[in-house]
């Protein structure tokens, strides 16, 4: 890991930005370029204390080839988690070919800076590769799903810290009574994929956490609550089969201006602790495309809503890790243009900004780890 000169060093160059002395009240709501938030100020410091894993979605070329991006990394996260390189579309460039390189670079990075790395993904309806169509069919779906899982998390056997088994699977808007996602698998294999999912990751890799990870379950408008229930539905029946579940992800993909999330989310995680199975936030960020006003009253409303839904999902000990879906604004994905803002102006969603500074989100989130009770327990799969 650099030191904490070369950290600041590096920030410095990345952008030289006015002094904030209240990352909450100041109309400039940036800090100082020199603003200490490394080592015993990071946010991994402080989630340590407090027995979490925090990190975020990296992708491999800016871990190695942006300096700033790197630090920022290794300084603040103990656990990272792919956002492309893991995914079939990266994995698979044709049905006989692996192409490891970018996923080695994660798990080469994170040894280097003593982090824990999560897999995504095992199973999904989407980043399938352009060849999938005309090689895969009803008589070898299943031979192409188990021999995926069997290669790839055999490959990361014992190195990693969680795998997103399946991603994504319920929509409420399907016509089936389970809700399940008129997906690729379901077409080709039917609803037993699932089970063929999981049960193949736990002999791939008998060690890693196996997760069901899942989106718009956060708030408490009609449609969340919906999928809430078709999630614990899901999960259930694989709790009955026994089929081997460890944790649940909830992406946490939040908007400012939605509805903000409260008593249905803390009552889905505490039915999850029932079964014995841990959550994770696995892709926090906060779209603010609709959110009108100057950057300081942005900041101040996406800095609210970080501490209240960190502070909300921490205080609830099967918790145990939390994951923004990225580090920078200069990056995330809700700059593209089915997320952009209404006005054009980047949007201001993660903990760090697009020159690499401290945003009053960072501090926020710092403070909502702190609130983690000491004594939290997780459970742990057998």
């Amino acid at each position: 890991m650099q030191n904490r000169r070369e950290f600041l060093r590096l920030l410095s160059a990345a952008a030289v930005l006015p002094p904030l002395t209240n990352a909450y009240q100041e109309k400039d709501t940036r800090p100082s370029a020199l603003a200490d938030v490394s080592g015993p100020r990071s946010l991994r410091a402080h989630a340590e204390q407090r027995g979490l894993l925090v990190g975020c979605a990296v992708v491999p070329d800016r871990l190695t080839g942006e300096p700033p991006y790197g630090s920022v990394v290794a300084e603040q996260a103990n656990l990272l988690v792919a956002e492309n390189a893991m995914k079939w579309g990266a994995l698979r460039p044709a049905p006989g070919k692996f192409d490891f390189r970018g996923a080695d670079e994660i798990l080469a990075f994170a040894a280097g800076h003593k982090q824990k790395v999560r897999g995504h993904n095992l199973c999904w309806h989407e980043s399938i590769p352009k060849w999938f169509d005309g090689a895969v069919t009803r008589d070898n779906a299943r031979q192409f799903l188990v021999q995926h899982i069997q290669t790839v998390a055999g490959r990361y056997a014992g190195k990693l810290h969680s795998w997103d088994v399946v991603n994504e699977a319920i929509d409420t808007k399907s016509d089936r009574p389970d809700a399940l996602r008129k997906s690729p698998w379901l077409e080709l294999i039917g609803p037993d994929y699932i089970e063929l999912a999981f049960r193949t990751a736990r002999q791939a890799d008998p060690a890693a956490l196996l997760t069901y990870n899942d989106y718009g379950i956060e708030n408490d408008s009609a449609d969340n609550r919906e999928k809430r229930g078709q999630v614990l539905q899901l999960v259930r029946r694989m709790k009955d089969r026994g089929v081997p579940i460890d944790a649940v992800g909830v992406q946490s993909h939040l908007t400012v201006t939605d509805p903000a999330p409260g008593a249905g989310l803390q009552e889905f995680v505490r039915e999850l602790r029932r079964m014995g199975l841990q959550v994770f936030v696995t892709e926090l960020d906060i779209n603010e495309r609709k959110l009108e006003g100057s950057i300081a009253e942005r900041d101040a409303a996406i800095a609210k809503l970080y501490k209240d839904y960190v502070t909300m999902m921490v205080a609830e000990p099967n918790v145990s890790a939390v994951l923004t879906w990225g580090i920078t604004d200069r990056y995330t994905w809700l700059d593209g243009p089915k997320y952009a803002r209404i006005d054009g102006k980047p949007q201001r969603c993660l903990p760090f900004d697009s020159d690499y500074q401290p945003s009053p989100a960072f501090f926020a989130y710092r403070d909502a780890l702190d609130t983690r009770l000491p004594s939290a327990s997780v459970p742990t799969h057998k």
